[in-house]
Order: structure tokens, then C-alpha cells, then sequence
């Protein structure tokens, strides 16, 4: 699967959400901020994200998908802590 079509797959399905992702083909690293994950924990903003990618986890299509899930403000404030 290419990352473009899972960058799609993500957005589509969480409409206000901002994916960056890499990857080789099968192992995947996203970071997905979404207003949709505020008052949310770590666990429910996971699974949001995994069920707009439908059966590609389960059939294999991708393989290892490891995520970091931000809402806006907590993006931006880890973004001033981040050390350049």
C-alpha cells in the first residue's frame, strides 16, 4: 500500500485531520492531529484513526502502523518544546 493512499484513507475518514505519514511500503509512522481526538485518550484516538484505515490492518495491505495523535493544541505546544 502507498502512503499516499493511506494519507487518503486517514483524511477521508477524520475530514478535519492533518496526517503526515512515512514509510517503506508496509511499516508506516503517522502523526495525525484531529479536533476530533479532544477529551479523547490515547487508546480512542488509536482506534479512530486504525478504523478509517478498514480491513488493510487485518489483511495485511499494512503491516505496522505506528502513530502519534495530536489535537491542535496540543500539536502546537509540542511543537515549542521540540528542540531543533
Amino acid at each position: 500500500m502507498q502512503i499516499d493512499e493511506i494519507k487518503k484513507m486517514i483524511e477521508a475518514g477524520m475530514p478535519d485531520s492533518q496526517v503526515s505519514l512515512n514509510g517503506d511500503g508496509t511499516h508506516f509512522e503517522a502523526v495525525v492531529i484531529s479536533e476530533a481526538f479532544e477529551g479523547k485518550g490515547m487508546l480512542q484516538q488509536h482506534r479512530m484513526v486504525y478504523a478509517t484505515l478498514g480491513d488493510n490492518i487485518e489483511n495485511a495491505s499494512i503491516h505496522a502502523l505506528s502513530m502519534k495523535t495530536y489535537t491542535p493544541a496540543q500539536w502546537e505546544e509540542a511543537q515549542k518544546r521540540r528542540v531543533l
